[in-house]
């Protein structure tokens, strides 16, 4: 029998069979050990196929995936943790303020997206907040992003119209992402409200967010969409990148390489640099170019200590 993994929690896991039918699963034995890098080999939004064995349903097989998102696991720099499988587009929800989402947050999972042909629109929440320097922030954060291709809306979710998302979601196996406290179960809970889902203020005394998804789900929407919910994240390392690699997955670098000097350029301190010229020229954002330095460098300094 075939199925979708919904939910997992662990070591059990909740799945979706082809007949409609919900059921729990344990991954079978031998299953985890079979070259699966990552610290949850089964993730929500697998394909898998089950047996029976006795009263326990028991997850035999993994389905080829479409796609997923990695990054790297916390305290655990060596492993990845995959955060969705088979989705077709993410949704990343960032905020200015309570908490602050950085360039360098949004990029590295852009980076990651791209590098496994995942679609991100990005939702900036909690615009009802915004003073006017922030404001100026938001309009900036904006052309930057919509210059080089994505989607981006601006948005409070407590006050807003959300039939435009809707739209975009339509028909679609959504994951939605973004630190705790963004405003991740708020939207899901306006979009559906019967699901009710858990959400907590942010706390006054750090600006972050508490996590209240502790798990990542999939829910099935009214108006004929899925979103894969996920647990808020702190941080999002770069996973199984080489350092010459990171540049293709910058769409705006990507699109003017081949007029590099040097064919193995990776914008640096080569001269005859096309990157290097657009962004002197401010074709470039210069937050960009200093958050690929960043990946750059971090890339260099793990492919020297984990060389194997």
């Amino acid at each position: 029998m075939n199925g979708v993994v919904i939910k997992a929690t662990g070591k059990r896991y909740t799945v979706k069979t082809a007949d409609g039918e919900i059921v729990q699963c344990r991954l079978k034995g031998k299953f985890r050990i079979q070259g699966i890098k990552s610290t949850n080999p089964i993730v929500v939004g697998d394909k898998v196929e089950l047996e029976k064995e006795s009263e326990l349903w028991m997850i035999i097989k993994l389905h080829e995936r479409k796609n997923n998102i990695l990054r790297k696991s916390v305290n655990l720099s060596k492993q990845t943790h995959i955060i969705a499988a088979n989705i077709d587009q993410a949704i990343l929800m960032i905020t200015l303020d309570s908490p602050v989402t950085t360039t360098g947050f949004i990029d590295r999972f852009l980076v990651s997206a791209n590098a496994y042909g995942v679609e991100v629109i990005l939702l900036l929440n909690k615009i009802d907040l915004l003073d006017d320097a922030m404001q100026k922030n938001k309009n900036n954060l904006q052309e930057v992003y919509e210059k080089i291709g994505y989607k981006f809306f601006a948005f409070s979710v407590l006050n807003d119209d959300l039939s435009a998302i809707k739209t975009l979601m339509k028909g679609k196996i959504n994951m939605i992402s973004g630190h705790s406290g963004v405003g991740k179960s708020t939207l899901i809970n306006k979009l559906q409200p019967n699901l009710n889902i858990d959400t907590k203020q942010v706390s006054d005394t750090h600006k972050q967010g508490q996590h209240t998804t502790t798990f990542s789900e999939l829910h099935d929407l009214d108006f004929g969409a899925s979103i894969i919910d996920t647990p808020g994240i702190r941080g999002f390392g770069l996973v199984e990148l080489a350092p010459e690699e990171i540049g293709n997955y910058f769409p705006e670098f990507f699109a003017i390489k081949q007029k590099c000097k040097y064919h193995n350029c990776i914008h640096k301190n080569e001269p005859d640099c096309a990157v290097k010229t657009a962004l002197g020229n401010g074709e470039i954002a210069e937050s960009r170019y200093k958050n690929y330095l960043n990946m750059l460098l971090e890339e260099e300094d793990n492919f020297r200590t984990n060389d194997y």
